[in-house]
């Protein structure tokens, strides 16, 4: 029997549906090249209905980013809900902190990938910073997890306090970030002899824990 409720729970999750497709597609072609029919075929509905939910590419393509984020950041709270975070020490919780980054890379390199794009994109057309709300909304929780380890820092020592928070956090973000994307879209050097990239991606981390741990 049709309820407003049914109904809410159908359109959801008839969006989710073109939200993915689009991730799909922007994934593997690039952003700019998928139009809003290709998106609707592969979902394999009318382009009417995918209007219907999204007005605007571009809006389109936020929403994409921001939902993939938005799962990063539960699998992050999931992560979290399972470690002893409460008995870490702020070095600890740093080390923590820093593997999440290497997770991702290990596991989530298509969203890295369309990630890289999706800063193009937004450069490219230059979307207005009101419409990125909700995107960076979902990044601040990276911040909200670093603010963790710099208050804990302040009463056990572990970590350095001496370098402001809002630094120690974007060089932190920008660099690790900027390593796994790169690997993840394979702009990195490759020797003849191969190289392993999680042993690479693990000696950054290791800097980084040695740049900013006490002791």
């Amino acid at each position: 029997m049709w309820s407003k409720e049914l109904d809410a729970k159908l359109m959801a999750a008839k969006r989710n549906v073109l939200l993915e497709k689009g991730f799909e597609l922007f994934t593997q072609r690039g952003i700019e090249p998928v139009s809003m029919q290709n998106i609707a075929d592969a979902a394999g509905c009318g382009i009417a209905t995918l209007y219907r939910y999204f007005d605007k590419k571009q809006g389109f393509v936020i929403e994409v980013a921001t939902k993939k984020w938005n799962e990063i950041r539960e699998l992050n709270r999931k992560r979290r809900d399972k470690a002893d975070i409460a008995g870490m020490t702020a070095a600890e919780l740093f080390g923590f902190y820093l593997d999440g980054f290497l997770i991702l890379y290990r596991e989530k390199k298509d969203l890295l990938r369309f990630n890289q794009m999706f800063n193009m994109y937004v450069g490219v057309a230059g979307i207005d910073k009101t419409a990125l709300a909700p995107y960076y909304g979902m990044i601040d929780n990276f911040g909200e997890n670093f603010h963790q380890i710099y208050e804990r820092a302040k009463v056990d020592k572990t970590v350095r306090t001496d370098i402001p928070e809002t630094e120690m956090f974007s060089t932190t973000l920008h660099l690790m970030l900027a390593a796994v994307t790169r690997y993840a879209v394979g702009l990195v050097y490759k020797p003849e002899t191969g190289y392993d990239d999680m042993r690479e991606l693990e000696t950054l981390k290791a800097m980084m824990l040695m740049m900013y741990k006490k002791g």
